[in-house]
C-alpha cells in the first residue's frame, strides 16, 4: 500500500471527456489521458483492504460485484502510485489477456464493490487499468511472445468475440495450434461489429490485438461458419477439441403490428453495417441522417444506438425504457457490494441532451404499434405509459388508461436484449442445450455433452458482459488444456 492515507487525501478526479456537441462531429474515442502524476494519485487511493472486494467476482443480486475476471487490482494500484508501471502491466496481464479493452468497454463491477465506496468515491480502477495498458503499448512493452514448443494438438475456436479471443490466446500460449473461425469478414465479433468505434477503435486497438495473436500463431478462418458454409463434423474429424464461443446473437423481436415496415431494424444490425461502413470509408447503409430515431430498449446497445445516430445527425432521437426511472443514490435494498442500480448518464444520453436539450429516456413507457406511411415504411410508433403491479407474486407492466401517445420515427432500433446461440452449429454437432436454449456446460468445467467439445461465453451463460466473456474463455481453455495434456498449467 503505497499511500495509506491516499483516499483521504485525495478525490475521486477522471479527466474530462471531449465536449459532446465536439465528439459528435467523428468517430474516434473521446476518452482523455490523464496526466501521470494525477493518475498516481488516483492509485494513491487505493486502500489494500484486508478483504478487497474489488476482485471477488461474485454475482450478488444477479449482477457482477468484482472483477469476473479476478484482476489483482490493489498490487498494480500500489506499483502505478510508485511509478513501476512495466511491473504493473506483468500483474494485469497476470489475469487480463486484453487489459486495453476492458479498459474501454467494462461498466467496472470492480468500482461498484470498491471499499473507497463505502464512505467516499471509489477508486478510478476503470481509468488506471486503460492507462497501464496504453502506455505499455506506447513504449512497445507488449510484443508477441509465440509458445516455445507446440503439443502437436490442433484446437478449434468458433467464434471471435471475447470468449472466443481469450480462449484462442491462452491455448496457443499453451503450445496448441490453434484456429479461429469467423463468419464475418474481420475477426473481433462483437468487439469488431457491436461496440462502435467511439467505444473500441477497431484499429488502433483491437487489431492490433489481433496483429500479436497471428503473429503468436494463431490462425484466423474469416467468412466461415461452422454448420452453414463448413461442415460441423469437419470440425470432430480435423481437431483433437473444440470450443465454441459463438455468443448470444438471436435478438429479441417485438411482433407488434407493423413491424414488417421497412426502416425498423435489429440494433446489431444497425451498429454492424455502420462499423462495415466506416471502416470501408463508405456511407451507411442504414442512416439515421436527417431522420426521427426511436431505440427501444435502455442497456449499452441502446445508448450505443443513441451515440451513433447522433453521429447520423438524427433529426430527433427518443430511447424508450419499460422500467422505471432508477434513483439517483444507492436505494435499502441494494446494499455495497453490489453493483449499484442507480440512474447513470452515458455518453450517448449525454450527447443527446447537449444538442436537443432533455435526456432522450422515457421510462415506464412500451410500444403497442409501428405506424406506417403511405409507402410501406415506418412513420411513427405508439406508445403507452405503463405501471408495475404485482400479480399472483410476479410484478407486470399493466397500461395507463389514456396515456397513449405517438411518436414520430423514420428509423426504428429494436435493443431490447438477446435470446441465445445461433441454432446450425449446435444442431447439427448434437450438443445439449439447457432451458433457456444456451449450451449446457457447467461453469468451472465448460464441457458440453459431446467429448471434446467446449462452451464459452454468452453461448454457454447467456447475454452478459464482455469481462464474463474474457472469464470464460480462459477457463474453457484451461479444461480443454487438461483434457489434450491430462494436465494443465494456465490459469483460470
Amino acid at each position: 500500500m503505497g499511500k495509506p492515507t491516499g483516499f483521504m487525501d485525495y478525490p475521486r478526479e477522471l479527466p474530462p471527456d471531449s465536449p459532446a456537441l465536439e465528439r459528435i462531429s467523428h468517430w474516434l474515442e473521446f476518452h482523455a489521458h490523464p496526466e501521470e502524476a494525477a493518475l498516481r494519485r488516483q492509485a494513491a487511493r487505493c486502500m489494500d483492504c484486508g478483504t478487497p472486494f474489488c476482485h471477488t467476482g461474485i454475482l450478488l443480486g444477479g449482477m457482477a460485484s468484482g472483477c469476473p475476471i479476478h484482476n489483482l487490482i490493489p498490487e498494480w494500484n500500489d506499483l502505478v502510485y510508485r511509478g513501476l508501471w512495466r511491473e504493473a502491466l506483468e500483474r494485469l496481464h497476470h489475469t487480463n489477456n486484453f487489459p486495453e479493452i476492458t479498459g474501454r468497454v467494462c461498466p467496472a463491477p470492480c468500482e461498484g464493490s470498491c471499499n473507497a465506496g463505502l464512505v467516499a468515491a471509489p477508486v478510478t480502477i476503470k481509468e488506471i487499468e486503460r492507462t497501464i495498458a496504453d502506455k505499455a503499448w506506447d513504449h512497445g512493452w507488449i510484443q508477441p511472445q509465440p509458445p516455445a514448443l507446440r503439443s502437436g494438438k490442433q484446437v478449434a475456436v468458433v467464434g471471435s468475440g471475447p470468449a472466443g479471443l481469450c480462449a484462442a490466446a491462452q491455448l496457443n500460449r499453451a503450445g496448441h495450434t490453434v484456429t479461429v473461425f469467423e463468419r464475418a469478414d474481420r475477426p473481433g465479433g462483437l468487439l469488431m461489429y457491436g461496440i462502435p468505434n467511439m467505444k473500441l477503435d477497431k484499429q488502433r486497438v483491437l487489431q492490433r490485438r489481433i496483429d500479436q495473436l497471428a503473429r503468436e500463431g494463431v490462425v484466423f478462418q474469416t467468412r466461415t461458419e461452422p454448420g452453414v458454409n463448413y461442415p460441423a463434423g469437419r470440425l470432430l474429424e480435423t481437431f483433437d477439441a473444440t470450443v465454441i464461443c459463438t455468443g448470444a446473437t438471436r435478438p429479441r423481436d417485438l411482433p407488434l403490428e407493423g413491424r414488417h415496415l421497412n426502416g425498423i431494424h435489429f440494433a446489431m444490425e444497425f451498429l454492424a453495417a455502420n462499423t462495415r461502413a466506416l471502416l470501408a470509408a463508405t456511407p451507411p447503409p442504414i442512416s439515421a441522417q436527417d431522420k426521427d430515431v426511436v431505440v427501444i430498449g435502455g442497456g449499452d446497445t441502446g445508448t450505443d444506438c443513441v451515440g451513433t445516430s447522433m453521429r447520423h445527425r438524427c433529426k430527433s432521437i427518443v430511447q424508450i425504457e419499460i422500467l422505471p426511472r432508477p434513483p439517483d443514490q444507492r436505494a435499502p435494498d441494494n446494499p455495497w457490494p453490489e453493483w449499484p442500480r442507480i440512474r447513470r448518464i452515458d455518453y450517448g444520453q449525454e450527447e443527446a441532451a447537449a444538442r436537443f436539450g432533455a435526456d432522450p429516456r422515457l421510462y415506464l413507457t412500451t410500444v403497442k404499434q409501428f405506424i406506417p406511411d403511405t409507402q410501406g415504411a415506418v412513420r411513427g410508433v405508439l406508445t403507452v405509459r405503463v405501471e408495475w403491479n404485482k400479480q399472483d407474486g410476479r410484478w407486470l407492466p399493466v397500461e395507463v388508461p389514456g396515456s397513449e401517445t405517438t411518436l414520430p420515427a423514420q428509423i426504428v432500433l429494436l435493443a431490447m436484449g438477446f435470446l441465445g446461440p445461433e441454432p446450425a452449429l449446435l444442431d447439427q454437432l448434437g450438443v445439449e442445450r439447457d432451458a433457456r436454449s444456451n449450451v449446457k456446460a457447467e461453469h468451472g468445467k465448460f464441457t458440453t455433452s459431446v467429448r471434446g467439445i467446449f462452451a464459452a461465453g454468452d453461448c454457454r451463460r447467456g447475454q452478459s458482459l464482455v469481462v464474463w466473456a474474457f472469464n470464460e474463455g480462459r477457463g474453457a481453455a484451461r479444461e480443454c488444456d487438461r483434457y489434450l495434456m491430462g494436465r494443465t498449467e494456465l490459469p483460470g
